[in-house]
């Protein structure tokens, strides 16, 4: 059994699935076997999908119009596919005339696959060539702190100076527990870090 799929972007009136039915429709799939999508290919929670996809038993063929139809990367499509191929459903994309039932399908399918690996590989390297770069230059990767050296002197100064705990967090927009923790890791020994967890009763900033 054929088990056709369509999808676009938006569900105005200037996109329709008129093209893709008719070529569907036109490679054997019955109407009542037809599924449908208006959304973005970047949404992973598309219903009209989710229930082809479940339709599809052992034997069955999933067709598309298009290969973009179906995965939002070639990773989600490659994923999408090997899905369907463990449970014995075959796809087919009618623009790019790929049938994973063909011989001609399956090394397709084999060569994205090695594409989609090599494209993982070279992101990974490009991470990890960043980060070596930053290291080299003094910077860490990860989010930066939220609060910065430059800060830490101020709010250090202002302790220092008689500001209250509570006045400092509403000053420097710092919440209680990061306070802490960055004064603990600077080594601070002002007013008040004696028995710095009670003293540093600060607010959360509103």
């Amino acid at each position: 059994m054929l088990v056709g799929y369509m999808r676009v972007s938006s569900d105005g009136d200037r996109q329709s699935t008129a093209l893709q039915r008719d070529a569907l429709l036109a490679a054997g799939v019955d109407d009542r076997h037809l599924y449908e999508d208006k959304a973005s290919g970047a949404r992973a929670d598309r219903i009209g999908l989710a229930r082809a996809l479940a339709f599809a038993r052992s034997g069955d063929c999933l067709v598309v119009w298009k290969l973009d139809r179906l995965g939002r990367s070639l990773p989600h499509l490659l994923s999408i596919v090997t899905g369907l191929r463990e449970r014995g459903v075959a796809f087919r994309s009618l623009t790019e005339q790929m049938d994973t039932t063909t011989p001609h399908g399956e090394l397709l399918f084999s060569i994205f696959g090695a594409l989609a690996q090599y494209e993982r590989a070279l992101t990974q390297e490009r991470v990890r060539a960043g980060l070596a770069a930053a290291k080299r230059r003094g910077r860490l990767g990860g989010r930066p702190p939220e609060i910065n050296a430059e800060k830490l002197d101020a709010i250090i100064a202002a302790l220092n100076g008689g500001a209250t705990n509570a006045a400092v967090c509403r000053t420097f927009g710092a919440k209680r527990t990061t306070l802490i923790e960055t004064l603990a890791r600077a080594g601070w020994s002002g007013p008040g870090t004696v028995a710095i967890g009670k003293e540093l009763e600060c607010p959360s900033p509103s």
